[in-house]
């Protein structure tokens, strides 16, 4: 069996003058780079249960190569 690759993050938060405080997470560079991810791309968090979020491309982009990632 392969091992998934796993990036943990702690969720932080933003404080504003007037302003309630806002979590936010960041992507690890790794897994920025290996799923494709660009700056000023806009993506969605899908809601699929109390523990876990699917990321969502609403406007995806053609793969710039014809391999494909493989399944773990």
């Amino acid at each position: 069996m392969k091992k998934q690759a796993k990036y943990t993050v702690k969720v932080q938060s933003i404080r504003s003058k007037g302003q309630r405080e806002r979590p936010y997470l960041f992507v690890p560079i790794p897994l920025a780079a290996a799923i494709g991810l660009e700056k000023g791309e806009e993506v969605e968090w899908e809601l699929l249960g109390r523990d876990e979020l699917h990321l969502v491309r609403p406007n995806p982009k053609k793969p710039s190569t014809d391999k494909r990632a493989s399944k773990s």
